[in-house]
């Protein structure tokens, strides 16, 4: 790979030197005469190093490093000048250039110099390329669907994410509240900060307390030594708290506390202590029912939902199945070097017409079974689960009658098995003479 350099010098001959012997070292560089082009040509291609005079026609190279850094965080400054100072080159390191040396001390220096601003650079590039890559694969543009519904919950949730409001996210169990949750930090201002994802159904309440708000050593019996809280570890971020409505009554005086005023107890300690912490809740229970029973507390349920968003369930978004159910496919079919599936007319309709109480969730396990049964690249309805075969039975008087019910029945067993009429008696719990005789 060719290394991109920028000098920013209004010394023409100077430039055009510095350039020359820069070339000679496999470089692509770039020269510009004022600060303007310079950051101009910044913007516009990948630099990693910008070698830039102090004394600019308009602007001073000094004060050019932070705006080089707005545009280009990543890449790294070196200042020449022709008379240095002490408080010039304090101002210069301070702004975050890579280096601030004199000219005619480097004719020596300049070269190395270039390797290890560029060393970093490329590590620093790196990070800049990771970090973007994690902030767009969770962002909502991650979020699938084209459906009316899944929509308008993500144009709620954009204009939120922007804000420090404290959000709560109803809706059924495996609609992608945690999904959503992800998306609204990584929007957010506070998206190159921690995001900490906790389960308050899978701790007891002690533990729970702990694991949240952190203890001092001696706490209880096995706290050896002094433990953070994952309030503390998402501090400056964003913290997750899903299945709310599981958490102790105790432990949500606590956590008012926290949005409250941001402050709260290490169990054990005496002194109390501060975050900076967004918090995103999460349930599947009606918490406003749940606090007139008195098993939530109404206070904390008015903190929480100053932000309600309800994430739609599968079966109102039901033009999404099939997208989604690609997306699966394809996402499984690689971890496992299987080619891209197709699914027969088939197989789609019974994916439409099922209930999807599980939601996406219970799609995407169903898709990974479906691909690690899958023997062909044509998806048939075989491959899914017993209960897809299955119908439900309608009102109608035709419906109900045993004879249409026990017809529809035989039939869907029939399909489940691909015509095996001995599998489908096994299946009925009949024998092989009565299905014969059942089909005539």
């Amino acid at each position: 790979m060719q290394y991109t350099v920028l000098i920013i010098d209004d010394e023409k001959k100077i430039c055009s030197l510095l350039a020359r012997i820069i070339e000679l070292e496999g470089f692509k560089v770039f020269q510009a005469a004022t600060g303007k082009e310079g950051l101009k040509i910044l913007a516009n291609n990948d630099i990693y190093v910008v070698i830039s005079d102090v004394k600019l026609p308009d602007i001073n190279g000094v004060e050019l490093v932070k705006e080089i850094k707005k545009i280009k965080p990543y890449a790294e400054v070196i200042n020449l000048t022709a008379f240095g100072t002490i408080a010039d080159g304090v101002m210069s390191m301070r702004n975050g250039a890579f280096d601030y040396i004199t000219k005619g001390d480097d004719n020596d220096k300049i070269i190395p110099l270039v390797y290890k601003a560029l060393d970093k650079a490329k590590l620093q590039y790196r990070v800049n390329e990771l970090e973007n890559k994690v902030i767009r694969k969770y962002s909502f543009d991650g979020i699938l669907g084209k459906s009316k519904a899944i929509h308008e919950t993500i144009n709620l949730a954009h204009k939120v994410a922007a804000t420090d409001t404290t959000v709560l996210l109803l809706g059924e169990t495996g609609t992608g509240k945690e999904v959503f949750a992800q998306a609204i930090h990584y929007e957010s201002l506070r998206k190159m900060k921690p995001f900490v994802a906790v389960n308050c159904s899978g701790f007891n309440h002690e533990l729970l307390e702990s694991e949240l708000f952190g203890h001092k050593i001696g706490a209880f019996t096995g706290a050896v030594k002094d433990k953070k809280g994952l309030l503390e570890e998402a501090n400056e971020g964003t913290i997750f708290l899903d299945e709310i409505g599981e958490m102790n009554l105790d432990l949500q005086a606590k956590l008012l506390r926290v949005l409250e005023n941001q402050t709260f107890i290490k169990v054990g300690d005496t002194q109390t202590s501060k975050v900076n912490v967004r918090i995103i809740a999460a349930t599947n229970r009606d918490l406003k029912q749940e606090a007139e029973a008195g098993k939530f507390r109404l206070d904390l349920y008015y903190r929480l939902s100053v932000f309600s968003i309800e994430l739609p369930s599968l079966s109102q978004r039901k033009s999404d199945i099939l997208l989604l159910a690609r997306h699966y496919l394809d996402e499984f079919a690689n971890k496992v070097n299987k080619p891209a599936f197709k699914m027969d007319n088939h197989f789609e309709e019974l994916l439409m017409k099922h209930s999807w109480k599980g939601n996406i969730r219970e799609l995407k396990n169903v898709m990974e079974r479906v691909v690690i049964l899958a023997d062909g690249q044509l998806l048939s309805a075989n491959l899914l689960p017993y209960e897809f075969h299955t119908e439900t039975i309608g009102n109608d008087g035709d419906m109900m009658k045993l004879e249409n019910v026990e017809k529809q029945h035989i039939d869907k067993i029939l399909k489940y098995t691909g015509g095996n009429k001995t599998e489908t008696a096994r299946l009925l719990g009949i024998g092989l003479t009565t299905l014969y005789r059942k089909l005539e």
